[in-house]
């Protein structure tokens, strides 16, 4: 987590785990306190790619 920034402005990110298997966070996200923007987490993989708004 310390290596992890936001993509979008850089800021440090804050995990929030939904979901724990065996010591594994299968659910949860990545959350951006210096933007408010949030990164899922589904099936232990972060998606950080930024949400194209239509």
């Amino acid at each position: 987590m310390d290596i992890l920034r936001c993509p979008d402005c850089k800021g440090e990110l804050e995990l929030e785990v939904k979901e724990q298997i065996e010591g594994e966070i299968e659910q949860g996200e990545l959350n951006c306190g210096k933007c408010a923007v949030s990164y899922p987490i589904e099936e232990g993989i972060p998606n950080m790619l930024k949400q194209i708004q239509r």
